[in-house]
């Protein structure tokens, strides 16, 4: 079975009004994702969704409502933490593959957890890393059916 890490900005353009294409994107891919059990977060892209949507987004989200979603975001997901072995196999990551640290961690996440996919934008589409490939679900090609399916 596919299992799927989501990074925070898909979950952030989901409420992006700047970006209205990709909002609607973002906002049925959670949609399709949650009740396949096939997806996953980790306690650094809660995070980073947190903080971006409370000080990045225009209009911000107000703190209130952050939190309420990020309820929601736990309660729809399993949420995957950040240990000593993700730090680990995070900067091995760096040394090894030259990613940012904080891409490495989300990496390093998703193989320890046996995520064999990341959808986020903010990788070059289809690189594969130890086993982990990461997806645009923004890109034009993108299908979630062939990735649940297994094909892609």
């Amino acid at each position: 079975m596919t299992r799927l890490l989501i990074d925070s900005n898909v979950l952030v353009y989901r409420l992006d009004a700047r970006e209205p294409a990709k909002r609607g994107q973002a906002h049925q891919l959670l949609l399709r994702l949650q009740p396949t059990g096939a997806a996953d977060l980790s306690a650094q892209v809660l995070g980073e969704f947190f903080r971006v949507v409370t000080a990045r987004l225009s209009p911000p989200v107000p703190v209130t409502d952050a939190v309420r979603l990020v309820g929601q975001l736990v309660r729809s997901f399993p949420v995957w933490p950040i240990d000593e072995r993700v730090v680990l196999e995070a900067v091995r990551g760096v040394r090894d593959h030259h990613l940012p640290y904080w891409d490495s961690q989300l990496w390093a996440t998703a193989k320890i957890h046996g995520c064999n996919a990341v959808l986020s934008e903010d990788f070059t589409d289809g690189r594969v890393v130890e086993g982990v490939t990461f997806h645009d679900p923004f890109a034009g090609h993108f299908s979630l059916t062939t990735l649940l399916s297994g094909s892609a």
